[in-house]
């Protein structure tokens, strides 16, 4: 991709998401898609959307025309600090939320067939270009996408987020694709239930997804008795936009209550959540952020970390930072005394990894006590050079320290490490035991012992420390975006879809070749609307034969009940334009 001076910035983790916008596979159906969506839907917005929306697109450069090229969008993008990338669907949601804590939107480059028009369970450019978009050019708006970004990536999941993302990404992929069979729906369909009716207690994860959900994606704004819309999910979806605001679906004022509230993808919202403004998104944000592991830390910090079974961190009251997968805390009922972790391990301080202190050092797993010397007034990070002498903590001296949970270093100094303030943040040992109990935590023929300092767990969140410690910090789902395939007769009928689109764009009367078209549509493409509509939209009052031979072949497509409303709204627009 092209970097900008937004892009520039993302960590070299997250390139492997970004794709080429594959803008040459779009058909000219395609295209139709998009234009039909966005003038039908600016149309309506302009009246029940947030009127930052109509200027958002003025100011991204979002065209009702034509698809959006990436370039092109990002030239306007970053005048106003942002950027977007090009992504195969769904991508895990730390990595989603990251992209964002750096202003870069990710934009599905899948575009909805015309059989899901009105609403496709898939990430695709409409939602994410022409709903997204528009939005991050109110800045107060913008601000609290940064910020959700920034915490939401710091959020701990669960095995069952992982697996409930890798099911939903799959039906989202097999419902969009025509070439897909009832079959595997059906199959995927179930597995994404099955889990939804089994996700236990929700994780930090799960729960950043909820707000994101119901504010980004669903959310209405201005009072309970008359909200405009916001929600991405909203400004590009012809019928949820048209249906939220009916009574049916209940309004509830937004608080931090929605990160409870679970929602299903595949199904129109039963209820949705009404903000009085935006600055009001930022209060729940931070009342929520505080709740979570990043800002509480302790035991129950490290807890979620081993739950998740993920790369996580916890970061000491020192700053020195631990990242890898935990799989033990041991700890006195209310406290953590002594943590190990699994695999490749990193050590940092305040997000750069100390030197000699990566996966390299520590490949196998990492572990280190916690908390105070027993019956010394003075913390060991606390220590002046005098206090280290008095206690024992001598370099090339063998030294014994008791902890006050239990755990017993034996070794000899080799050297420690002290941060700018000068508190210690790190002893390594030689020759060194460590216990706890009757149980050996550490044996002295391990090699180093590299024990960090600090009296507490002060954070833990999800990811490394320092991203640059670990390879491979996301993986890439499996499951790809299936390429379209289409019949000889389909590419046919995208060749008329192409004609008239030249007609219009040329403002050409060859009324003759649109009445052609119009009869092999007919003949061979009988539940093709959408082509008719943009015929009719060109003979309109100007050649009444072929516009009245059109309406009637339209009229006779509404009585499926598939097509009675778009093809309504469609014909509406013209007669209004």
């Amino acid at each position: 991709m092209k970097f900008n001076s937004v892009t520039e910035k993302l960590p070299k983790h997250l390139h492997k998401f970004i794709i080429e916008q594959p803008y040459s596979d779009y058909t000219a159906q395609n295209q139709s898609v998009w234009r039909y969506v966005m003038r039908l839907n600016i149309h309506t917005l302009k009246k029940i959307a947030h009127n930052c929306y109509i200027q958002g697109l003025e100011k991204t450069g979002i065209s009702e025309e034509v698809i959006p090229e990436m370039d092109g969008m990002n030239r306007i993008l970053k005048e106003i600090g942002w950027a977007a990338v090009a992504v195969d669907g769904f991508i895990p949601p730390n990595a989603f939320m990251e992209f964002q804590a750096y202003n870069v939107l990710v934009i599905s480059s899948e575009i909805r067939t015309i059989d899901h028009i009105n609403y496709t369970p898939a990430p695709d450019i409409i939602h994410e270009a022409a709903g997204h978009a528009p939005i991050i050019a109110n800045s107060e708006y913008a601000e609290y996408l940064r910020r959700l970004g920034q915490i939401g990536s710091k959020a701990i999941s669960s095995p069952m987020d992982h697996e409930m993302y890798e099911s939903i990404r799959l039906l989202s992929i097999l419902k969009e694709n025509p070439n897909s069979t009832k079959e595997s729906i059906l199959k995927a369909e179930k597995q994404v239930n099955k889990l939804q009716s089994d996700m236990g207690e929700l994780s930090e994860m799960a729960k950043i997804r909820n707000l994101h959900w119901w504010t980004v994606e669903y959310g209405l704004i201005g009072t309970i008795e008359n909200p405009k819309l916001y929600g991405a999910g909203l400004l590009s979806s012809i019928e949820e936009s048209q249906l939220c605001l009916q009574n049916k679906v209940k309004k509830i004022p937004y608080s931090i209550e929605a990160a409870s509230v679970n929602f299903d993808i595949t199904n129109t919202q039963p209820q949705l959540f009404v903000i009085p403004d935006f600055s009001s998104l930022s209060i729940v944000l931070e009342k929520f952020a505080n709740t979570m592991a990043i800002r509480r830390g302790g035991l129950e910090g490290i807890q979620k970390l081993i739950a998740s079974k993920k790369i996580g961190t916890i970061k000491l009251d020192t700053g020195i930072q631990i990242s890898g997968i935990f799989s033990t805390v041991i700890n006195d009922g209310e406290t953590p005394i002594y943590f190990q972790t699994i695999g490749s391990t990193a050590l940092a301080h305040d997000g750069f990894e100390l030197i000699g202190h990566g996966i390299q050092h520590h490949p196998n797993g990492y572990g280190s006590t916690i908390g105070n010397l027993k019956n010394i007034p003075t913390s060991i990070k606390d220590m002046s050079p005098k206090d280290l002498i008095e206690y024992g903590i001598i370099e090339g001296k063998n030294t014994r320290l008791c902890f006050e949970g239990g755990v017993i270093v034996e070794g000899k100094v080799i050297t420690g490490k002290r941060d700018l303030q000068g508190n210690i943040i790190l002893i390594s040992f030689n020759n060194c035991l460590v216990t706890f109990n009757e149980q050996v935590l550490f044996e002295t023929n391990w090699g180093v012992y590299d024990m960090v300092i600090g009296n507490k767990i002060i954070s833990a969140f999800a990811g490394p420390a320092d991203p640059n410690s670990f390879d491979d910090i996301y993986k890439i789902s499996k499951q790809k975006t299936t390429k379209i395939s289409y019949s000889n007769n389909e590419k046919k009928l995208f060749e008329f879809y192409d004609l008239v689109k030249s007609h219009r764009l040329n403002n050409t009367n060859e009324f003759n070749v649109l009445n052609s078209i119009f009869k092999e549509v007919v003949n061979k493409f009988p539940s093709e609307w959408l082509i008719l509509l943009e015929i009719y939209e060109l003979v309109y009052n100007k050649d009444l034969s072929l516009m009245n031979k059109v309406y009637k072949q339209l009229i006779k497509l509404q009585q499926n009940t598939q097509y009675t409303k778009l093809i309504s709204d469609g014909l509406d627009l013209i007669i209004k334009k």
